[in-house]
């Protein structure tokens, strides 16, 4: 991009046949979003992904959080190594740009040996990792190789399923009585893995496997107050509820911001392909809350239980991930006063942090979004940037941007 259009962002056409969507849809409910605020908040973006590129390669990955602002490269290992890929794809699909392109493509081998050798998979953090990776490569290029990727990806998360709780088990060895029965609200996130591999194979095993978690999440993850568990355990054997509890959350009865937007937006992506109205009802039911719990600057903090006036943390990760999630539920919604509420809400988002959460301000960072938490409970990642955070924040964006663009 030249100094003459620092500033500005050319969309491209980079949409194969399967990411054609909605296409019926007027376009004069976005265009209120195309707006030049959006497209410099893009812009700049892509300067830190191509700053990135000379940092993060075939092998190397930025970590979870930053510090200092700055995010050391890592191998990969970690959950979180789909979200930069994903940037690179969705910068792609919004430039046309081969750099990009080529950059995420490089990376494939990388991914298929973490397969291979079975590194950091005791996780239902598949989903993260591989359908913004290798999916993603398969459903712009069409490779082959990107497909086999994905499918083995599906497999091992498949393979997490324990049939009488109904539910993916969250983290480690299916018989570490720890973790065993435990499911997250995170995991709604990595769902689409399966759908699509029922899609790509044929086999509803993936699919059903997908559907029956969602169900269980919407059953025992959210209470009748419209907030959320962080963690359910479900007995394993016999399949009764046991206690829900958090991991990152303040206490065991607050509602994790980051949780409450995965909800938001997960119950979202189960819609796109079971078009089960009660769930868009559960996302919309989320977003209200959290949209009460937003303090005027219109950025939450780390859990919901805190407002305005007490000297916690924001959590700008939340919010962007929310704020995808809105877009989602704004162009599912029937034309309506609530379609326009979602939107205006998802924008009031993107708007705050574009206002005051970016890095632009600080020296130094590689990072998009500032003032993110990772795991507050624990000391990690706090007031930090946080690669999932600046991926949903480009997602966010390129959804106005590019109003035909496919999850």
């Amino acid at each position: 991009m030249s100094k003459k259009n620092a500033e500005e962002v050319t969309l491209n056409p980079v949409q194969s046949e399967k990411s054609m969507v909605d296409e019926e849809r007027p376009a004069a409910e976005m265009e209120q979003s195309r707006t030049p605020i959006f497209e410099r908040a893009a812009a700049f973006v892509l300067k830190r992904i191509d700053a990135g590129l000379e940092t993060f390669g075939p092998c190397a990955y930025p970590a979870p959080s930053s510090v200092g602002g700055v995010y050391p490269a890592i191998a990969n290992f970690e959950w979180t190594s789909g979200f930069w890929s994903g940037m690179l794809w969705l910068a792609y699909e919004l430039t046309g740009d081969v750099k990009y392109r080529q950059a995420a493509e490089s990376q494939l081998p990388d991914y298929r040996a973490r397969l291979d050798g079975r590194i950091g998979t005791d996780t239902h953090d598949l989903g993260f990792l591989y359908s913004l990776s290798a999916v993603n490569e398969y459903r712009i290029t069409g490779n082959p190789k990107a497909r086999e990727a994905g499918l083995i990806a599906a497999e091992l998360l498949s393979s997490r399923y324990l049939p009488q709780a109904g539910i993916v088990q969250a983290w480690g060895n299916l018989d570490d009585p720890e973790e065993r029965g435990r499911m997250i609200i995170d995991c709604l996130m990595n769902l689409p893995l399966l759908y699509w591999a029922s899609e790509e194979t044929g086999d509803p095993r993936y699919a059903d496997q997908a559907r029956s978690h969602v169900r269980q999440s919407a059953r025992y993850l959210v209470r009748p107050d419209r907030t959320t568990y962080h963690t359910y355990y479900m007995d394993a054997e016999t399949g009764e509820p046991q206690y829900g509890t958090t991991h990152q959350g303040h206490a065991d009865d607050s509602c994790w911001a980051r949780g409450q937007a995965w909800g938001i937006y997960g119950f979202m992506l189960s819609y796109l392909h079971t078009h089960e109205k009660d769930l868009m009802e559960l996302s919309k039911t989320l977003a209200d809350y959290f949209d009460e719990r937003t303090p005027p600057d219109g950025v939450v903090y780390w859990d919901l239980v805190f407002l305005t006036g007490n000297a916690q943390e924001r959590d700008s990760s939340a919010s962007a991930v929310a704020a995808c999630g809105l877009l989602e539920l704004a162009r599912q919604l029937p034309s309506g006063e609530e379609r326009k509420q979602a939107e205006r809400q998802a924008l009031a988002i993107l708007t705050a942090l574009d206002a005051g959460y970016t890095t632009r301000d600080l020296p130094g960072s590689n990072g998009v979004l500032k003032h993110g938490v990772y795991n507050k409970p624990r000391g990690i990642g706090i007031d930090e940037c946080t690669i999932w955070g600046d991926y949903y924040y480009f997602e966010a964006l390129v959804r106005v941007l590019k109003p035909g663009w496919k999850p």
